[in-house]
């Protein structure tokens, strides 16, 4: 009778949910990184440091808002110029380098709650983390299992510059909607994809690889689907121009603008200035004009070796247990990096959408590996903010 009582028991117990885990290692990792981020600020109010940034208001939440948050701030409050900031005869730094999704959300935030724009930022930043964490476990959990998957979101949520996913900047929101597109592209339904990479496209730079991706794979499943008189490569095909084109269009809509039809390129040249002058933009030459100029040729071996590398990474054969569709979108979104992203520090916070890309089975199955990448993720964020906030930027 007693054991009759006590299959009862267990069988009447729900199992939790799958979202509940990635939650909780969310926000346990806020615990970490918000005690980080207040407690430095308080230290270096009690000090007298310096900050690295210029701040209208000595709060936590102007401290929240340094940087490229000043940007968004400023879109959520007024919205974009119709002329572009010069400087004998050079572009300066201005809001047309910032897509417009994000500032929006926190602008409709702002009017439903009355939130100024550093509370509503944080507040947008913090849910799209969460739900980042959410989809990072569902995009891998039937690749690479359970467990494996929940330790690739500890990674993203530990990780160097994961205290990022509580600023008003836009890294949270597009790294949901990228791993949300992989995991609409991993079940085929090419309309959800289509819906989220246009908003990743109109988020922040870098929504190419998406379709990128999508096109090698239709030449990969070209054959299979003719055979099969499937209608899904035309939905894949409709998929890919949608979103390529919504990958091309903030630089139109900032030439109409402002009526300057390089606005985007030179407002985005623009901070390139202070490390290597005014160069003309030349595709996949940023990282060796970079290195060069302050490795000399050293620089060169240094960036075709990382090249190398990545590419070595990515065509492993362990790294296919992820499917094609993460790997290719992992090697598009490197390759647009190398051919339009100057190297600095903002690099670091950029590598966030490739964090699929960690649960290789030979990182995420393995205990020394993940623990390894876990403890080094934690033990290099306070390093980031002390580097960040008071000898550059983020």
């Amino acid at each position: 009778m007693g054991e009759q009582n006590s299959s009862t028991v267990l069988t009447s117990v729900r199992p939790v949910p799958s979202w509940v885990v990635p939650l909780v290692i969310f926000f346990t990792s806020r615990l970490y990184s918000t005690t980080l981020l207040v407690g430095m600020f308080f230290v270096a109010v009690a000090q007298g440091l310096p900050f690295a940034s210029s701040r209208i208001s000595t709060s936590v939440l102007a401290y929240f808002g340094s940087w490229d948050a000043t940007f968004y701030r400023r879109i959520a409050d007024v919205g974009y110029p119709t002329s572009l900031p010069m400087e004998h005869g050079q572009v300066l730094h201005n809001v047309w380098a910032f897509l417009p999704v994000f500032p929006g959300i926190v602008r409709a935030v702002m009017t439903v709650t009355g939130a100024d724009a550093d509370a509503a930022g944080v507040g947008v930043a913090l849910a799209c983390g969460a739900a980042a964490s959410v989809v990072i476990a569902r995009l891998l959990e039937p690749r690479v299992g359970r467990t494996a998957a929940l330790w690739v979101v500890a990674m993203f949520d530990f990780g160097p510059v994961a205290f990022l996913l509580q600023l008003p900047y836009a890294e949270s929101l597009f790294c949901l909607l990228i791993f949300a597109s992989l995991w609409a592209l991993t079940a085929e339904r090419y309309l959800l994809v289509t819906i989220f990479g246009v908003t990743a496209a109109l988020t922040r730079p870098g929504e190419l690889a998406l379709p990128l991706a999508m096109s090698i794979l239709l030449l990969v499943r070209f054959r299979t689907w003719r055979k099969t008189g499937s209608w899904m490569g035309w939905r894949l095909l409709a998929a890919i121009v949608v979103t390529t084109a919504a990958g091309f269009a903030w630089p139109i809509i900032a030439a109409a603008a402002t009526g300057n039809r390089n606005a985007y390129l030179a407002t985005e040249l623009s901070w390139w200035t202070g490390f290597v002058g005014t160069p003309a933009f030349v595709p996949f030459s940023p990282w060796f004009l970079m290195a060069t100029r302050y490795l000399d040729v050293a620089g060169i071996v240094l960036v075709v070796v990382i090249i190398a590398a990545t590419a070595w990474w990515i065509s492993r054969p362990s790294i296919r247990a992820l499917g094609p569709e993460i790997v290719l979108f992992g090697g598009g979104y490197a390759l647009y990096l190398v051919a339009v992203f100057l190297p600095q520090q903002s690099l670091f916070r950029l590598l966030l959408p490739l964090t699929p890309l960690l649960g290789d089975p030979m990182l995420s199955q393995s205990r020394k590996a993940r623990w390894v990448l876990l403890a080094a993720g934690a033990a290099l964020q306070p390093v980031a903010v002390v580097l960040l906030w008071f000898l550059g930027y983020p």
